[in-house]
């Protein structure tokens, strides 16, 4: 199959997340939703824009109870958003500081509902409002015979569970980065500084067919790392010390997120140990993570593996999460988090072992949850950690 007919999704697959929709609303009493951020409009419309980061203009889409969405856009916009599924796309010209568009998602809401309900915006964990806060206050000014309420759940709900074609892109943005990670141990030389590294790595997952690389962190240190979330340094890699360099690549509005480990020289006893167990700790989450058990059952049983290898858990909050158009999604594998798990979702599986004060190890796969057999999305990482053998360049 061609990168063109890969790309984006049918229009019976986008309408599908619209009916979707209006089934759990009409369960939860809900009119119609207001969405206003790049993920929402994104997965019932299939607009996908780098436009995004830029914060200027905010954008709208009302999804009704019944019948199709409506997009009020900046007219900037007008030409790409033609090119989705949906026929009524309303703009203004913006930057418009006194309206930005208010107005006309007024208008919209009282078009498809009328003059009274219940309008569901996403409120809770892991979401944001994408307009000024001003315009927000005006516009439930406006709409005074409405009552907001938070339709997080909704959005959730249909986001967890990937379709066939979102997996598909997931996994060709793994594939990439994956290549990318296999040249690693052949290209590094005794000169290359984090950066070089970074700069190298990006550049082998666009080559291998990612469209970017939005995110990209790691750390080096001897017998582990203490920072694995800071830009890359000047700093040469040195035998005795593990690289680690974890990377959101990106294919078709779609993230990867995973990581590997690499010794510099032979590895320590030690350090070769702790790569083991959290192997051990990744397939241990694997086997647990069954569509009817929850995110925290995933949670206990990659802790409890680390516990019974002799390592220390890190407090890191969580052991992994959801994946998809955003670099991390719902739900968390946490103590917390009792989210059930189902058929179609992605998650990943990301243990930590503290080795000693201030040193630590990370490892991080892919899977996919199935009724079937899960399966990992990632080509899962090599029994011993990799060995980077310094070359003179």
């Amino acid at each position: 199959m061609s990168e063109a007919m890969d790309r984006g999704f049918s229009e019976a697959e986008l309408r599908g997340r619209v009916r979707l929709a209006q089934a759990r609303m009409a369960l939860a009493g809900i009119d119609a939703l207001l969405l206003t951020t790049e993920p929402e409009i994104r997965y019932f419309t299939g607009f996908l824009s780098d436009f995004w980061l830029s914060p200027t203009r905010p954008w709208y889409v009302v999804l009704p109870g019944s019948g199709e969405p409506v997009a009020i856009i900046p007219d900037i916009g007008k030409a790409a958003f033609a090119c989705t599924w949906l026929s009524d796309v309303r703009t203004w010209p913006s930057p418009d500081p006194d309206a930005e568009g208010v107005p006309f998602v007024c208008d919209a809401i009282r078009e498809v509902v009328g003059e009274a309900g219940v309008i569901g915006i996403p409120m809770g964990q892991e979401s944001h409002l994408r307009m000024p806060i001003e315009k927000f206050l005006w516009l439930r000014e406006t709409l005074s015979g409405f009552a907001f309420r938070d339709c997080t759940e909704i959005v959730k709900s249909l986001r967890m569970v990937k379709s066939g074609a979102e997996v598909a892109k997931i996994e060709s943005a793994a594939r990439a980065a994956g290549a990318a990670f296999g040249a690693l141990t052949r290209t590094t030389t005794e000169n290359d500084s984090e950066r070089d590294l970074f700069r190298r790595f990006k550049i082998a997952c666009l080559e291998a067919g990612a469209d970017d690389v939005p995110y990209l962190v790691g750390g080096t240190g001897t017998g582990g790392y203490d920072d694995i979330i800071s830009p890359p340094s000047g700093h040469r890699l040195r035998r005795g010390e593990v690289l680690l360099l974890d990377v959101g690549a990106r294919f078709d509005g779609y993230f990867c997120d995973f990581d590997r480990n690499f010794s510099v020289g032979p590895p320590s006893r030690e350090v070769a140990d702790a790569y083991t167990r959290l192997r051990e700790a990744v397939e241990a989450g694997f086997v647990a993570a069954r569509p009817g058990a929850t995110a925290r059952d995933v949670f206990l049983a990659i802790h409890t593996a680390i516990d019974r290898g002799g390592g220390s858990p890190l407090p890191t909050g969580r052991y992994g999460h959801g994946l998809g158009m955003q670099l991390t999604e719902w739900p968390s594998l946490s103590a917390t988090d009792a989210t059930m798990l189902e058929d179609g979702m992605v998650l990943t599986l990301e243990p930590c072992l503290s080795l000693a004060p201030g040193r630590y190890l990370v490892h991080e796969e892919i899977i996919l949850v199935s009724e079937t057999r899960n399966r990992y999305l990632t080509k899962p990482a090599p029994d011993d950690i990799p060995e980077i053998r310094l070359v003179r360049n």
